[in-house]
């Protein structure tokens, strides 16, 4: 049962040089991201010849790569989250209104972030979890929910002027001078990044050595994997599942501050669609659905791939939102088909190996 158990873990090579489905599916992103992106360095050139076009467009969607990491710990368990987004337009309002109206100080207003995260994944955890409601049913009222208090704490948008101290947490940017470019005149402008974009990549990196190296991680994907055999090699299913959704609505929360840090302002209409654009940056990044499989460095890149296919078609002069829509519809649809063909084509190969 324990060789069994490892079979399905990251990094384990079933023979020598197999790569597991988990990287292949990884590597599979990583290398489109890489291909879209000299396909428009050559092609399209001004603008993403200089490292910071890329920059800002990953300071502007860091909440994006919190969000997804989430969403992807659920979805290797099995299960989804669709509240994300509504959970990122209460946070982003309950900031605004705390900051601008009451006077508050920016670690409560973190506090606050983090408090309204845990307190949707404590509870749609345990529904889904301990009385096995349908997690789709459980997180889409958690969405309507969301919205719904969003509203009624503030039904107008409000802006954060009159915070200093959140004023300068907002405005403050790293320097990485290797990335910065030259001007007509002689001019170096270094590249900078913003403060989310340090907090989404150190989450990255500890959710990837989380999956990969610890008891926990293993559990996500045998019960993701196969929750009988889970339960057969002793694993609580119940509570992986629990923790699973907990970790996602602390990561909603924490992706909600990053995105008002970033935008400043609180507003029924924020985040809307960023759950959508979650799951679907998670499955370009080789996050299956049907759960055991997935990788944190794949949703990172499934992101980026995300958000650059929308610059790329932005850029070609192609503005209008539908036509944005129809391109992610189309990328989503080509990686589920490689996704399907990779699996069948393994099992197929793994069934007749067995035989022999």
């Amino acid at each position: 049962m324990s060789f069994l158990f490892k079979r399905n873990q990251p990094g384990f090579l079933k023979k020598p040089g197999k790569m597991t489905d988990t990287n292949l599916l990884t590597t599979i992103t990583i290398v489109v991201f890489l291909v879209m992106y000299l396909c428009a360095i050559v092609f399209l050139k001004e603008g993403f010849l200089k490292p910071q076009t890329m920059l800002n467009l990953i300071s502007t969607n860091s909440y994006l790569i919190i969000l997804a990491c989430g969403m992807s710990l659920v979805m290797i368990t099995g299960g989804i989250d669709i509240s994300v987004g509504g959970v990122t337009a209460l946070v982003s309002m309950c900031c605004a209104v705390y900051l601008e109206n009451n006077g508050g100080s920016v670690p409560v207003a973190i506090l606050m972030s983090v408090g309204i995260g845990l307190a949707f994944g404590l509870v749609q955890g345990f529904l889904v979890a301990y009385l096995d409601i349908q997690p789709f049913i459980v997180t889409l009222a958690g969405m309507f929910f969301a919205r719904g208090m969003t509203t009624i704490v503030n039904a107008n948008p409000i802006n954060v002027t009159s915070n200093e101290s959140f004023m300068s947490l907002k405005d403050t940017r790293i320097i990485i001078p290797l990335l910065g470019s030259t001007t007509k005149k002689g001019k170096y402008i270094p590249a900078t990044i913003e403060i989310g974009v340090i907090v989404a990549l150190v989450i990255v990196a500890v959710l990837f050595v989380m999956l990969k190296w610890s008891k926990l991680g293993r559990s996500f994907y045998a019960v993701g994997g196969n929750r009988q055999s889970a339960l057969m090699l002793g694993i609580n299913v119940r509570r992986t599942t629990f923790i699973s959704h907990v970790l996602c609505g602390l990561l909603a929360g924490i992706g909600g501050f990053v995105y008002f840090m970033h935008i400043g302002s609180g507003s029924p209409a924020h985040a809307s669609g960023a759950e959508m654009n979650a799951i679907a940056s998670s499955i370009i990044g080789g996050t299956m659905l049907t759960g055991g499989v997935g990788n944190i460095i794949g949703t990172l890149f499934g992101v980026l791939s995300l958000v650059l296919i929308q610059n790329i078609v932005s850029s070609i002069g192609l503005d209008q939102a539908w036509w944005t829509g129809i391109t992610i519809a189309a990328m989503l649809c080509i990686f589920l088909i490689i996704q399907s063909i990779i699996i069948a084509h393994r099992k197929k190969a793994n069934k007749a190996a067995g035989a022999a």
